[in-house]
């Protein structure tokens, strides 16, 4: 203990002869002021770095900042798992939410899963046939292609079945559309009439 307020009251005097360094001071105390430098720096050399790290780290617990933290409380996620040496990519891909990239046999099966969707927002059976026949292509050239990855198991449409198919989901919404409501009257000629 009294080492370190020793050391404590070194470093007081230092920084105080620090700030009067460019106020003219004496030669002496510039000499005083290197010494009590020099031995500051051996000092930080003798401590290792463990200790030094564990001081940054109560210190910066002390100032607070590790308040607050994204995972305060929470496990970190992926800590149990087996190393993936694309978890930088994947982890990129999932926070900037990006799209369109894989092996082609997911690719398809999402495709696949969103084509009635993108079938019908289509305004002519010409878009319609198109987007199947290019659908069926790329399914195909993916189950010729040999480059690893889960297999293809996604199937071809039937370009006929699926057009009319379309035509039916074109026509079921008008038929079972529910009668528009009669719009509302504004307040001034509900209260004319003594309606509500």
């Amino acid at each position: 203990m009294g080492g370190e307020s020793a050391f404590r009251r070194r470093m007081e005097r230092a920084a105080e002869l620090r700030s009067y360094r460019g106020a003219g001071i004496s030669a002496e105390e510039e000499a005083e002021l290197e010494a009590a430098e020099a031995k500051d720096r051996d000092i930080r050399k003798k401590v290792d770095d463990a200790r030094r790290a564990e001081y940054l780290i109560r210190d910066a617990m002390a100032q607070g900042k590790f308040d607050n933290l994204k995972y305060a409380g929470k496990p970190i996620p992926g800590l149990g798992e087996a190393y993936d040496p694309d978890w930088w990519v994947k982890g990129l891909i999932q926070r900037e939410n990006i799209s369109g990239l894989g092996p082609k046999a997911i690719m398809l099966r999402t495709e696949d899963a969103e084509l009635d969707g993108r079938l019908d927002a289509q305004f002519t059976e010409k878009q319609v046939r198109d987007i199947l026949a290019h659908f069926n292509a790329r399914v195909v050239d993916a189950r010729r292609q040999l480059q690893g990855g889960p297999p293809v198991i996604t199937k071809t449409r039937d370009v006929e079945t699926e057009v009319a198919r379309w035509r039916e989901r074109r026509s079921a919404p008008a038929q079972d559309a529910p009668p528009e409501p009669e719009p509302k009257r504004p307040w001034w000629q509900r209260l004319r009439r003594g309606t509500t």
